[in-house]
């Protein structure tokens, strides 16, 4: 499991309400549970506090988890655990033991995926044994039969991206381009240039209104800000393709289709591509619970992704009433965080996609984006994922650092 992020379905008051419970004291009941939101439950006296320290020092021995367990009763996590399934882990005996470690809601990422791999993925899930928080623990102790098919699955679209061309000469697909600090590059969205192959002179951009969403002295950032440009003059004035001049900050080697981001610009991009309609349409086939939207910019798109979902379910010939995918929009622009409280509004989850979130913005605002984005889900009862390099050192590594515990734990 090489990706992975943390639903928190723990409420607690925003923080526009929070001063108010610290000054009564009273407990505030927000979304799944209730949240004491008082000092004097933050901050324990000096003799309580020696008391959890000496109980920490006391249990500080190390027990595995099957030891540990074993002497603790079961009960259902109130935050889930959300892990993508790749080659390494799509087989029946691993994904078992995944269930078992406390995984709940399988990712599939289709920037990625192929057909073969879902079908079996999505077989293999089904097939795991688990245990459902509402039929324990009475049943087990009785011996009645247990829902076991109480793990979910969300399907990651890839999105509409803006990604540079293909590079001149570059017929393996693995050739670079070195990009010098101070020369100065032409952005191109005339369909001949990526036909051509792109340059150190003059780089092919998929995004025909580039001059429409670009103006002098904005960043340009390639390859996940690898390298930087800083947009020097636009023609602004063309209906299509406008060219758009910048200068490279900093030396790096560009690959072929890199990812292009435009730190706070407002593009016109669809919240579907072509790709995503045929992917929502194929998960739904698979039953699948949840819709990751990428790259959502305003609540617009939800609504767009809403009605499609409800074309396809008519399609298909679904029950009218049957339930729908929810849909999570991923918030990893500026553009999306600006229009926060809509998306929200309009959505049935969120998710914080820190990887293109920390390439946006400046990735010391991360973090308190992430706090705000918790708190207002859990403030109006919706469930938020915390996603990206989430005990990332674990694909390699049986234990995660202590700054990827304390992540988690934040989280």
């Amino acid at each position: 499991m090489v990706w992975s992020s943390v639903i928190s379905r723990h409420s607690a008051a925003s923080r526009r309400l929070a001063p108010a419970f610290r000054q009564t004291g009273r407990t505030a009941v927000v979304g799944w549970r209730s949240f004491a939101a008082s000092s004097s439950s933050l901050s324990s006296s000096s003799s309580r506090s020696n008391s959890s320290l000496a109980s920490l020092a006391d249990s500080s021995q190390f027990h595995s988890s099957e030891s540990f367990q074993s002497k603790c009763k079961w009960s259902p996590q109130l935050t889930k655990i959300v892990g993508t399934i790749g080659p390494t882990s799509e087989q029946l005996p691993v994904l078992q033991k995944l269930v078992h470690s406390g995984l709940r809601v399988m990712r599939l990422n289709f920037s990625h995926a192929t057909v073969e791999e879902v079908e079996l993925r999505v077989k293999n899930l089904r097939l795991c044994q688990g245990r459902h928080g509402a039929f324990m623990p009475q049943q087990e102790e009785a011996g009645a039969p247990v829902d076991q098919n109480v793990r979910a699955i969300l399907l990651d679209t890839r999105g509409p991206e803006i990604r540079s061309g293909k590079l001149q000469g570059d017929h393996s697909g693995h050739e670079t381009l070195h990009l010098q600090e101070g020369a100065t590059i032409t952005l191109r969205t005339e369909q001949r240039f990526a036909d051509e192959g792109s340059t150190a002179t003059d780089l092919y951009i998929n995004y025909p209104s580039l001059h429409k969403s670009v103006v002098p002295g904005m960043k340009v950032l390639l390859d996940d800000g690898a390298i930087v440009l800083t947009a020097q003059t636009v023609e602004s004035d063309k209906e299509f393709h406008g060219s758009v001049v910048c200068t490279i900050d900093n030396s790096g080697d560009l690959r072929s289709r890199a990812g292009v981001n435009l730190p706070g610009a407002e593009t016109d991009l669809p919240a579907m591509s072509d790709k995503d309609k045929v992917d929502i349409k194929y998960g739904m086939t698979k039953d699948v619970d949840f819709i990751a939207a990428s790259f959502i910019q305003n609540a617009a798109g939800v609504h767009e992704i809403r009605h499609f979902i409800k074309e396809c379910a008519t399609e298909l010939g679904w029950d009218p009433k049957a339930p729908l995918p929810l849909i999570i929009s991923k918030i990893e622009s500026v553009s999306g965080l600006s229009h926060f409280d809509d998306i929200l509004e309009a959505s049935d989850g969120i998710m914080v996609a820190r990887g293109d979130l920390g390439v946006e913005m400046p990735i010391q605002q991360v973090a308190n984006a992430q706090k705000e984005m918790v708190a207002a889900c859990n403030a109006v009862g919706k469930p938020v994922i915390v996603a990206t390099q989430m005990l990332e050192s674990m694909a390699k590594n049986p234990r995660p650092t202590r700054a990827e515990v304390a992540d988690v734990t934040n989280a």
